[in-house]
């Protein structure tokens, strides 16, 4: 049991994933069940029985309390949870100090276990090649990946005169 928490515990580190989470739980519970039957035995061969109801406490409250932070690391999964509002600024400031960026905007993000989606739109002059263009997004998306590794990043090219017929 003790080499097959340690497997998950990297797993779990690597991946992030609340199903192997759940699974590290009830092995953990298990591993303590039993070690806390050994140790009330030992206990109240020695006079104390009454220590087995608290052990037995202990680790019903150590179950719910996991179960809990499981539960809430999963909804936020379920829901599209956010990235904090500072990581969000600091990536539209990576997306605008790019040379030849003009502006971005429609920032949204999303966590997925140890991945983050990012998806922004870029203000760029109207006149931009194609190719040129696909760089400054290039280079928006890498600037980004660069400061965060867990992030996945599409950006989309926006003509600077159509943005701001939009917002006019």
């Amino acid at each position: 049991t003790l080499a097959l928490l340690s497997l998950q515990y990297r797993v779990i580190k690597a991946t992030g994933s609340a199903a192997i989470r759940a699974d590290s739980l009830h092995y953990r519970s298990d591993l303590l069940l039993n070690a806390s039957i050994l140790v009330a035995l030992t206990l109240a061969y020695f006079g104390w029985q009454q220590l087995d109801a608290y052990f037995g406490l202990g680790i019903a409250l150590y179950i719910l309390w996991s179960a809990l932070q499981i539960a809430r690391e999963t909804v936020s999964v379920l829901m599209d949870e956010e990235l904090p509002a500072d990581v969000s600024t600091r990536m539209l400031e990576l997306a605008r100090s790019v040379p030849g960026v003009l502006g971005a905007h429609d920032l949204r993000t999303r966590i997925s276990g140890n991945h983050w989606f990012v998806q922004l739109h870029l203000e760029l002059p109207g006149t931009l090649t194609l190719s040129v263009a696909h760089a400054l997004c290039d280079q928006a998306a890498d600037a980004i990946h660069e400061q965060f590794p867990k992030a996945e990043v599409l950006v989309h090219a926006d003509p600077q005169e159509v943005v701001r017929q939009a917002h006019a």
